[in-house]
């Protein structure tokens, strides 16, 4: 076997159904674990593509719609990738956009992983998180505030609990998705005009695909990956960087 492996491990994935949340449950499947599905919408497209898996509903409109999950289904990775986005000028944002994106990207990622924790704690076992945070982790977006301000937290709430659960057996990391080539994306891709903007600010010259981010979230929930802790690693391309 080798460090890159996740034989024997359970993964469960948060918005499965499409885009990234779909590669990184492929990903995890290839690498050998068993995937559970989670999403508001059918994963039958995204299980035809796994080995051993089933799908879970959970819809994080609640925020706790996870609570009790752990308790029911052994988990040893949990990937945190569901979220939703609202866009309107900041003078124009309401209440209503604000609270769903929160609880959404932010409150649901946070008791979603205290659950796990809770899980893995309690057997004295081994867990990896994998929260999906943004570019907008970093920079501040135009007409997104809510989705700013949560990926903000996504960053802080991964730090918070690699220093509390690093000693623990419990590896909590987040990926930082730059621009990736999804059905979300592609109005952008079909604006001549931001897409040639958009390639021009990124080093690799392209646009990323969602397999980069599933080969990375792999990477940090698998053994080779053992000492990293707290860490947001951006799959962007150089975006970052520039």
């Amino acid at each position: 076997m080798t460090p890159f492996s996740l034989e024997g491990k359970r993964a469960l994935v948060t918005g499965a159904n499409t885009g990234i949340g779909q590669a990184i449950a492929i990903a995890m499947g290839t690498a050998g674990a068993e995937v559970l599905c989670a999403a508001r919408r059918d994963c039958s497209e995204t299980l035809s593509q796994i080995g051993k898996g089933k799908a879970i509903t959970l819809d994080f409109a609640d925020p706790m719609a996870a609570r009790d999950l752990f308790e029911e289904e052994h988990v040893d990775i949990l990937v945190n990738n569901a979220g939703i986005i609202r866009r309107a000028d900041a003078v124009d944002f309401t209440e209503a956009d604000w609270d769903d994106v929160m609880d959404v990207n932010m409150k649901a990622v946070f008791f979603t992983c205290q659950a796990f924790g809770k899980a893995v704690l309690k057997r004295n076992g081994t867990g990896q998180i994998v929260n999906i945070a943004s570019l907008l982790s970093f920079q501040g977006g135009i007409r997104v505030p809510s989705y700013t301000a949560s990926k903000h937290g996504v960053a802080g709430i991964t730090k918070l609990l690699a220093n509390e659960w690093a000693a623990k057996g419990i590896n909590v990391n987040a990926i930082a998705p730059g621009y990736i080539a999804t059905s979300n994306t592609e109005a952008l891709r079909n604006d001549e005009t931001r897409n040639r903007q958009i390639l021009e600010r990124i080093p690799a010259g392209r646009w990323g695909e969602a397999k980069d981010i599933g080969e990375t979230a792999v990477f940090l929930a698998s053994p080779a990956a053992k000492y990293i802790h707290g860490a947001v690693i951006n799959v962007d391309g150089g975006w970052l960087a520039r």
